[in-house]
């Protein structure tokens, strides 16, 4: 395991991308701060920030002892997860094959369950009036994702077979699963994996990183904060 002399710094607000990085870090048990980004207040446009992540979207990191002990900045929290699964060497095989497991389901999770959740949650909470169509599509497809997963799990613990990064990426689009419509009790055994994921020491802890943040900035009741992060164009 690599050693870290100086904290890693997370650009992070509590939301479910947020969450795979504060897991992964408390796993870890190496030393960060976190550096708040309010996304409701804008704080990710500020130049500074977008020099870290051009595309305005936490979470980001800076690990001044990046490679040949010199600083970098990761962004897109996929990314992060593997450079610091590299870095560290766990939880992200070093065999070949398990590896292609572990990123075949983190991008699932990255380009599957993280954007249609997104959506339903959008749809089912934050549009501005009721689409039904919308509603039914997400929600649909967030069911088709779910049932993917108990398929998957039926077979392996964990979804790349050992506890892995894709699980960090997972876990959280799961744990809102009532406000995109779902019943855990429909997919046992992805209900089997959510209580051994919620259930990790690790995990806990993660989850309780900028919970008092989160809860003095509600942006479900929160108009001006919602024009904030769904009125975005190119600028």
């Amino acid at each position: 395991m690599a050693e870290q002399n100086s904290p890693i710094e997370l650009y992070y607000w509590p939301t479910p991308n947020g969450w795979k990085i504060t897991i992964m870090l408390e796993e870890l048990g190496v030393p960060y701060v976190v550096k708040y980004v309010n996304i409701g207040k804008g704080e990710q446009f500020e130049p500074a920030f977008l020099k870290i992540a051009p595309n305005n979207r936490m979470p980001a990191i800076v690990d001044p002892d990046g490679p040949d002990g010199e600083p970098i900045s990761v962004f897109e929290s996929g990314a992060i997860l593997q450079y610091l699964g590299r870095k560290f060497g766990k939880y992200y095989p070093a065999d070949e094959r398990d590896r292609v497991a572990a990123d075949e389901w983190l991008f699932w999770q990255m380009g599957g369950l993280g954007p249609m959740a997104g959506q339903a949650h959008h749809f089912r909470q934050y549009a501005p009036e009721q689409v039904p169509y919308a509603i039914d599509r997400y929600t649909n497809e967030v069911n088709r994702l779910y049932g993917v997963m108990d398929k998957r799990l039926a077979e392996h613990e964990y979804l790349a077979g050992d506890y892995s990064i894709a699980d960090m990426a997972c876990i959280g689009w799961v744990i809102p699963y009532e406000r995109q419509g779902q019943t855990l009790e429909d997919f046992p055994n992805l209900k089997r994996w959510f209580d051994v994921m919620m259930a990790k020491p690790a995990v806990e802890r993660a989850l309780e990183i900028g919970k008092e943040e989160r809860a003095k900035h509600n942006i479900a009741g929160d108009k001006e904060a919602q024009k904030v992060l769904f009125g975005q164009r190119a600028r």
